[in-house]
């Protein structure tokens, strides 16, 4: 009987000791940090749009009344995405996801001249207020391909075009005369 209890004790310190070894040695309680979600994109135009986050969450509704107590204010430069009503859910999928992604990755002087996202042969595409398109394909490497559009957009020979074609960020491709650039800060 003795021989038994020895054993299962035996055991029972083994165990603890592998789950201590293999689980927990090591381990040290994390700090959650809360990163900040910025409104990036809006889903409907008028007085009331729906707003979406740089990760595709869902942030609520906006309105423009500026009859409203604090209107009047300036309200944050939202990109308009393709979608007819809000998403099912709490946040935006598949290529309106990508859109946002992109939206999210670009860089500051250049996101408040963004109109418009949309998906279609070229993948994600983002029109600017004066009707130039800049084509990124997919959302990957956007920061990359942002660096690209930002650079063939700052050259001061490039006067007048139609898009800006990123989805090989190395190799930017530009096209058209149909378009002004946006105004220089």
């Amino acid at each position: 009987m003795m021989r038994r209890v020895l054993f299962g004790l035996a055991t029972v310190a083994i165990a603890a000791l592998a789950v201590y070894w293999f689980a927990l040695r090591g381990s040290s309680t994390t700090t959650a940090e809360a990163k900040p979600t910025t409104p990036v994109a809006q889903i409907g135009e008028g007085k009331t749009v729906i707003v979406v986050g740089d990760e595709g969450q869902i942030l609520g509704t906006r309105t423009t009344d500026s009859n409203k107590k604090g209107g009047g204010k300036q309200q944050k430069h939202l990109v308009l995405l393709p979608v007819k009503q809000k998403p099912k859910g709490d946040r935006v999928k598949g290529h309106v996801l990508e859109e946002v992604h992109v939206i999210a990755a670009a860089p500051g002087a250049i996101r408040h001249y963004l109109a418009a996202a949309r998906y279609g042969k070229t993948g994600v595409t983002l029109e600017t207020t004066t009707g130039i398109e800049i084509r990124f394909g997919d959302d990957l490497e956007a920061a990359r391909k942002w660096e690209a559009a930002a650079t063939v957009l700052a050259d001061p020979s490039v006067t007048l075009l139609s898009y800006v074609d990123v989805t090989a960020p190395t190799h930017p491709a530009v096209g058209g005369e149909n378009h002004e650039l946006p105004p220089a800060n």
